[in-house]
């Protein structure tokens, strides 16, 4: 889907989203409504997803088009990008919204809400870059092109507050959706797995085209290797479309144990979280997305060398996945570049499905997360919203 040619009537003084990934629409489509509802049915319209469509959102440009990782890659796609912004940032502007909100996705985001802020636009930026953990710089940048940050970790209010950068903190959407008990039984029910006492491992490689490609071959060759010591398992995948599906397929079936166990399903990734007994995880959102579910898990993580060498460079701590992060320890293993190698995994995913012990421990300590995290964010990204569209 292509930006529409013209703006029509409708479209103009409401409220511009702009998502930059597959977690921005799903961020989105939770506040969206409430939003709208609050400015009296103005449309929500500018560059979306699927679950954002859902909602009532009208979609300029397809989520899809921003969904680029990594420096060297996005290299290729800059005349695209460069372009794409430029057009956008006109369109926007000329539909003269009410307010912007740019939905994560911060190298893309902040370039364009600085451009629409010195046009006279309030700019609301939801989830805060991890200027915490690397690229600290960023706040300069921030500081630029935000009025006001929504925070979806706590602990970055103290951040903001010294940068002298208004910021509220929304809780965490993900934390108010995941049940704090996960229904394990009836989501291995609704995918049809027998109660055979076989554990269940869901292995997440990513959303991407290029992380299935990097992350793919490692995690299904530890699957398969497992398999081989342990024996058999029920396998649950879980792809974000049909193409995704097909090549995770095209993949996977070259690992005959692992072909034999699995099932890769289209748009459910919640539902094979909650009936693992482990999770064999991407680095990212999904990781937690696990750890809200209360489930063990081994993050692993692989990208082109030069990408990893400068974002390795750029880092402030030395772990990546966010339950690490936001418990302050190393509660999750980490297999990162040149360490994500599938003898290691495969040995690591191994413990997380059988020690008993350990895994009473991570649900104590993602119990305790979890409860860090809830929030009203609906209602409590609609006062900021909403309040910045009529200042």
């Amino acid at each position: 889907m292509g930006i529409q040619s013209c703006i029509p009537t409708l479209e103009r003084n409401g409220a511009i989203w702009l998502a930059g990934e597959a977690s921005g629409d799903f961020i989105a489509s939770l506040v969206i409504p409430e939003v709208a509802k609050r400015m009296d049915g103005a449309p929500q319209y500018g560059v979306g997803g699927d679950k954002m469509r859902a909602v009532g959102f009208r979609a300029w440009y397809d989520v899809r088009e921003l969904s680029v990782r990594g420096y060297i890659e996005v290299l290729t796609h800059l005349p695209r990008l460069l372009s794409f912004r430029k057009d956008l940032i006109t369109r926007f502007g000329d539909s003269m919204p009410q307010v912007f909100v740019g939905v994560d996705a911060p190298d893309f985001n902040l370039s364009v809400e600085e451009k629409l802020r010195r046009r006279g636009i309030p700019t609301v930026h939801f989830v805060s870059p991890s200027i915490w953990a690397w690229r600290p710089e960023r706040i300069q940048n921030i500081r630029r092109a935000v009025d006001h940050m929504l925070l979806v970790f706590p602990f970055e209010e103290e951040i903001y507050r010294k940068a002298g950068i208004p910021a509220t903190f929304v809780g965490h959407p993900l934390a108010g959706i995941i049940p704090m008990e996960p229904d394990t039984m009836g989501a291995r029910q609704h995918f049809g797995l027998p109660d055979d006492g076989l554990p269940v491992i869901t292995v997440m490689p990513g959303s991407r085209v290029d992380e299935v490609k990097g992350c793919g071959p490692v995690f299904f060759e530890a699957v398969e290797r497992l398999l081989q010591r342990q024996g058999d398992a029920h396998v649950l995948i879980p792809a974000i479309d049909e193409q995704a599906r097909s090549n995770i397929l095209c993949v996977a079936s070259l690992y005959p144990r692992l072909a034999q166990a699995m099932q890769v399903v289209v748009g459910e990734s919640h539902r094979t979280m909650e009936a693992a007994d482990a999770v064999l995880v991407a680095s990212g959102t999904a990781a937690l997305e696990c750890a809200l579910f209360k489930k063990p898990m081994v993050v692993g993580y692989k990208m082109p060398a030069i990408t990893g060498m400068i974002m390795q460079k750029k880092a402030l701590i030395h772990c990546v996945s966010l339950p690490n992060i936001l418990l302050g320890e190393n509660v999750v293993p980490e297999f990162l570049q040149y360490f994500c190698e599938p003898d290691a995994i495969s040995h690591a995913l191994e413990d997380a499905i059988n020690n008993e012990v350990r895994r009473k421990m991570l649900v104590e300590r993602f119990s305790a997360m979890h409860e860090s995290l809830r929030a009203d964010t609906a209602n409590l990204a609609a006062d900021v919203i909403v309040g910045m569209a009529r200042h």
